[in-house]
């Protein structure tokens, strides 16, 4: 059996599909990933073959630097840094002005380079990131079946009178102005409105069939896998959505690292930090945070990314201050978890057992904070406005979480390590029906 692994040139995307991936491999199956170059050394790492396929002008190896980029993904990146620094709102109104080039690049190209692939490789089964937008015009317009992995919160495939870009709902510490919320809603109703008739003007020069939609944001793939726990899924939407498997988590096998395992060894309790590949240009943030946990007094790994360690202020002794950290194996250990509430860090955390405080900044990260409010596990803060001590009070609040949330957690990381996301991805895809 051949399993094709389709992904934009980004890091943060790759590595939950590369993971999910794993139980294709380990079955003694063959794997090929088609991405862009950024990418080709963590397909390299996993052991999988590799065919080039880039679906955007953009690219992230692991820690994103506008300057690494083309001139206009350079400019859209620091507009989009800029924005973060001005408001939540601000930064989700920009991201909407900004998605079509983000998510629609040279679709009828790069449909067809896909399907190019798709022949080469004449693959059983197909995974696909469903930001992947181009490539799944392409999958559908040529009626190739294949699972389409939500790896961000759930809301990232909108359902019901869900608009994307949109949070339906906001975590308690922020409170945006109702007007300019309503005009947020406007903007990205608007900015689907146009994805949506590119999408279909598209469809027609790729030769697809059957009928318009009122939405493309709003398409999905045969099989949707949700790289997300079901515990954290809002009930609400449960009658909503399509046919689907939530996987949980994908945790990833990361290579030996002879530093933070002799770190590790210390035993100490610490917290880790880390605001993603993206996130990490914002050294305000992470300055605030390391203050805190000075004050806190609590030991610390830091990835820093784009952040220079300088910047963080005094470094204690005992702490780990590293630009690129092996996430899974310090959540694994760590008593706390600090971040922007990626899907990675997010569903990583909770499949090791790890308390969140969480600095939503844009996207779905605000759905995904409000959900680990809700059951008990996170606490979410305005990463513009908390206060030293606010973070600090976050942490201290985290880590003692009352016995019925750690009692979830610790529910939800059993489930987890007892039925990997792999092996759930693999299961569900064998299952599926062919055509």
């Amino acid at each position: 059996m051949t399993l094709l692994v389709v992904s934009p040139d980004y890091a943060s995307h790759l590595l939950p599909l590369a993971a999910l991936a794993a139980a294709w491999r380990d079955a003694g199956e063959r794997v090929v990933v088609a991405s862009g170059p950024a990418t080709a050394g963590l397909v390299e790492q996993f052991g999988y073959e590799r065919v080039p396929l880039t679906l955007g002008r953009g690219s992230n190896p692991g820690v994103m630097r506008a300057e690494a980029q083309v001139d206009a993904e350079a400019d859209s990146l620091r507009g989009f840094f800029d924005a973060t620094r001005r408001g939540m709102v601000e930064t989700l109104a920009y991201q909407a002005r900004e998605r079509l080039v983000d998510l629609m690049w040279q679709p009828v190209e790069k449909a067809r380079a896909t399907l190019a692939v798709v022949e080469a490789v004449r693959p059983d089964a197909v995974l696909v990131d469903h930001l992947a937008y181009s490539a799944r015009l392409g999958l559908g317009a040529a009626e190739v079946p294949y699972a389409d992995v939500v790896l961000g919160h759930p809301t990232a495939l909108p359902v019901g009178d869900e608009v994307y870009g949109r949070p339906p709902v906001w975590p308690r510490a922020f409170a945006p102005e109702p007007g300019a919320l309503a005009a947020l809603d406007a903007l990205c109703r608007r900015v689907a409105d146009r994805f949506t008739a590119e999408w279909h003007d598209a469809a027609r020069r790729l030769g697809a069939r059957g009928p318009e939609v009122d939405d493309a944001f709003a398409l999905h793939g045969p099989l949707v896998l949700y790289n997300y726990p079901a515990e954290l899924a809002d009930p609400a939407r449960a009658a909503a959505l399509p046919p689907h498997v939530h996987l949980g988590a994908a945790l990833r096998e990361e290579p030996a690292d002879p530093v933070v395992d002799a770190w590790l060894r210390d035993g100490t309790p610490f917290v880790y930090v880390s605001l993603g590949s993206f996130l990490s240009v914002r050294d305000d943030v992470l300055a605030r945070v390391a203050a805190a946990l000075r004050l806190a007094g609590v030991r610390a790994a830091v990835a820093s990314g784009a952040t220079p360690p300088a910047a963080l202020g005094p470094v204690p002794p005992g702490w780990l201050v590293r630009e690129h950290l092996p996430q899974v194996r310090l959540l694994r250990r760590a008593a706390l978890a600090v971040t922007h509430g990626g899907n990675n860090s997010v569903t990583e955390a909770m499949a090791t057992g790890t308390p969140l405080v969480v600095l939503p900044f844009s996207t779905d990260q605000f759905a995904g904070a409000a959900a680990l409010e809700r059951v008990g596990v996170g606490v979410a803060l305005d990463p513009n406005t908390a206060t030293v001590e606010t973070l600090r009070a976050a942490v201290d609040a985290a880590m003692a979480l009352p016995a019925p949330a750690a009692g979830l957690l610790g529910a939800v990381a059993d489930g987890i390590t007892a039925d990997p996301g792999p092996l759930r991805a693999r299961r569900a895809v064998t299952a599926a029906p062919a055509g």
